[in-house]
């Protein structure tokens, strides 16, 4: 198994580092970098607009990484009295690492749709909602706890960007190392990684990797672009790609 990790930075290093130190060939080719979120700097004041009993998703370690930044420098503290819930473990243990706070996260898929799930037992009419998340995304979040009466804003407190390769020199070198599985992380990856390579490389090489993903909904789309080898990791964080890869026989 030759693995090629289209993760970002740091994320895809780490992962990388461990499958190496496990005797695995792998590399990083991370398809996605990140910089600060256009809505960031209003981000202190939304937070301390928030009452007691109001609710804070956090969609990614990333969100907390920019939101960290930009509340300690102007040195405010996460509100204690808020409801805080994460999408995933591993943004769940980023908030509590970075906080201590208790934040409650779905033990299922990390996806909208867990999520979903676990705030439809709370009493959620009319409170106020913060999601903080990058840019673009799906919005089924936001729009179905607005249909719960909930007052919802979403806050874009980071920014995806492509990452430019050539796609034909880049295809090149992953067929010339032998890669045949890959992990991906999101749907916009998984989109990127379709178009970046040449006809030829798409259909000799590229759709007949094996494909990890994080979700069926993403298991979905690889199969409508032409996917047959898909597997689904039932995490997103680096140690449970990891088990997932070291316990997966075929």
């Amino acid at each position: 198994m030759n693995i090629l990790v289209t993760r970002p930075t740091p994320s895809a290093n780490e992962l990388v580092g461990y499958l190496r130190k496990l005797g695995k060939k792998a590399w990083a080719f991370p398809l996605i970098e990140f910089f600060p979120g256009s809505q960031l700097r209003i981000l202190p004041t939304r937070l301390q607009k928030l009452g007691k009993g109001d609710l804070v998703l956090i969609l990614s370690r990333n969100a907390i990484h920019y939101a960290k930044l930009i509340l300690t420098s102007e040195d405010i503290l996460w509100p204690q009295m808020l409801k805080y819930y994460a999408i995933g473990r591993s943004t769940a243990i980023a908030f509590h690492a970075a906080t201590g706070y208790k934040i409650f996260c779905p033990n299922q898929q990390e996806t909208s749709e867990t999520l979903i799930q676990a705030l439809s037992t709370q009493a959620i009419k009319g409170k106020n909602i913060l999601i903080l998340r990058g840019n673009g995304g799906r919005n089924l979040l936001r729009d179905t706890l607005l249909s719960y009466g909930a007052q919802v804003e979403l806050i874009e407190c980071y920014q995806r960007c492509e990452k430019f390769y050539y796609g034909e020199k880049e295809g090149k070198r992953w067929r010339q190392k032998g890669v045949d599985t890959i992990i991906v992380t999101s749907g916009e990856m998984l989109m990127q990684l379709h178009c970046l390579f040449t006809d030829t490389d798409r259909k000799e090489w590229l759709l007949k990797c094996r494909l990890i993903v994080v979700s069926e909904r993403l298991k979905i789309l690889a199969k409508m672009l032409g996917w047959n080898d898909v597997y689904v990791s039932n995490g997103s964080d680096n140690n449970t790609l990891l088990n997932f890869i070291l316990t997966y026989t075929y």
